[in-house]
């Protein structure tokens, strides 16, 4: 099975698959592929924009393998914000969708404590275009110290 995971940053998504995924499935993380290719010291967020383009191009590639293998794996995909057309490729690979939302006030507030201040911005995007998203099941998880 193919999950496809949205919510905006700091919502909880990686922990949502950390709670799911057996040791044998496969994870795709752009935060993950961007740290793996990254020089020493690297930030954990907040990446370059060349070393995210190259990135994207991993994630895409890491994608389109491991879609062939998800009858034996479940595989799980990190993606923020899908566009239109990346959610109508997921319907097409029959993934199911799935928004990881612990509510706006806690988003914010991990922001403040554990990311750059220009993440800000992407909660406020991520907020306002939620509803492109339409009727996915929406995960919300209790607050905890991270």
């Amino acid at each position: 099975m193919l999950y496809v995971i949205c919510g905006p940053p700091a919502s909880g998504k990686s922990s949502w698959i950390a709670s799911r995924a057996r040791p044998t499935d496969i994870v795709i993380d752009l935060d993950r592929i961007a740290l793996a290719l990254a020089g020493p010291d690297a930030p954990q967020w907040q990446h370059d924009e060349t070393l995210l383009r190259v990135a994207h191009r991993a994630r895409f590639a890491a994608l389109d393998e491991a879609v062939k293998h998800r009858d034996v794996v479940d595989v799980y995909l990190i993606h923020t914000m899908p566009s239109a057309k990346a959610l109508a490729r997921y319907r097409r690979l029959d993934a199911k969708v799935v928004t990881v939302d612990p509510g706006e006030q806690v988003v914010r507030q991990r922001v403040r404590d554990m990311r750059a201040p220009g993440m800000d911005a992407v909660v406020t995007r991520w907020y306002r275009q939620r509803t492109r998203l339409g009727s996915q099941a929406v995960t919300r998880q209790a607050s905890r110290e991270w």
